[in-house]
């Protein structure tokens, strides 16, 4: 790799210290936290998935303290309405006139927590789709731009959960990365009853204590860093490879991809694996981008982006079995 300059260093630094900062306040969930550190590099969009109690507003929490950055929580609820996460126009009166003007809901803020986001219908999911999609929220025939530093962090439940929607599939498209949180292990789960007791009775540690809160201005560096990382010929034709794999299975006779799917990734998908890849090349300390950085990610960008057939459903078929499938049989150069 190239040497980094002074500003490529401290960036660089900055993150690492990031991540080593989110990790003193969420437990065993290492993958998570990864995760939100990449949906932040590469200016995208993040769902975590798991049952209650898996630490998942804990680690958005724990992201937007670390950054010293605006946060805003928006609680979904079957009777959230769209004006509630967008917000609404309300009527002034100065000086015996009365006016209208609008009032910023929870999404203009630079870290956004849409809570339970499958609790609430379609239409309130969809009031967050100009958003994620464009940086912007129209009202009333208003456009308002959003911050720069801009990231919806949701959280969902399985869809078996009682109670919960499914979001439609324009707004999966839209989240960057999509994760599982899973339960922690045995020494995790001792970890974390202590580090609860801890903070129950005011016993921090050092790093806790005296946190340390990033620039977010390192964060936009960072950005501007992973622009520039590369990709070989080969790295590009294998990220395209495995999106078109995911449309056109019957050409991979001898594998599973066929019977199990229905509709393949867009190519939102290839945009994706193609910024995941080099942020992960970044974060890694390296230039450039390898096949093994793609196949890394790949789980993270493209299965919440394929629709199963109705048989891959009843055979319980998850959409990560596909990608290790896709993964397994679209050929490298």
């Amino acid at each position: 790799m190239e040497p980094m300059d002074n500003a490529s260093n401290r960036a660089h630094d900055d993150i690492l210290r990031l991540i080593e900062q989110v990790e003193t306040q969420v437990v065993g969930q290492r993958g998570v936290i990864r995760s939100l550190i990449l949906g932040l590099l590469c200016s995208g969009h993040v769902l975590l998935e798991g049952l209650p109690g898996t630490a998942k507003t804990r680690s958005v929490k724990a992201l937007a303290n670390a950054l010293a950055i605006s946060f805003g929580r928006i609680q979904f609820t079957p009777d959230l309405l769209p004006s509630d996460v967008t917000g609404t126009e309300v009527l002034h009166e100065s000086e015996g006139k009365s006016t209208l003007r609008f009032q910023p809901g929870p999404v203009f803020n630079q870290i956004v927590l849409a809570d339970e986001i499958n609790r609430a219908p379609a239409k309130v999911q969809a009031a967050l789709l100009e958003a994620m999609g464009e940086g912007t929220i129209t009202v009333a025939g208003e456009t308002h731009k959003l911050p720069e530093l801009f990231m919806v962090l949701a959280t969902q439940n399985p869809i078996e959960q009682e109670g919960t929607y499914p979001l439609p599939e324009a707004q999966m498209d839209r989240f960057l990365i999509k994760t599982k949180v899973d339960y922690p292990d045995k020494q995790a789960e001792r970890d974390i009853v202590r580090l609860v007791r801890g903070e129950e009775n005011g016993i921090y540690s050092a790093e806790t204590a005296s946190p340390i809160t990033i620039d977010p201005m390192s964060v936009l560096r960072a950005r501007q860093q992973i622009a520039s990382v590369t990709l070989s010929d080969m790295v590009e034709n294998y990220i395209i490879d495995l999106v078109m794999a995911s449309r056109e299975p019957d050409k991979y006779p001898h594998s599973k991809l066929a019977q199990w799917l229905m509709i393949g990734a867009s190519p939102r998908a290839s945009i994706a694996l193609d910024k995941c890849a080099r942020a992960l090349a970044w974060l890694n300390g390296r230039d450039h981008v390898q096949v093994d950085d793609v196949r890394e990610v790949a789980p993270l960008v493209l299965g919440h982006r394929l629709s199963l057939s109705y048989d891959a459903l009843a055979d319980g078929v998850h959409q990560n079995d596909v990608v290790l499938e896709l993964l397994d049989v679209v050929s490298i150069g």
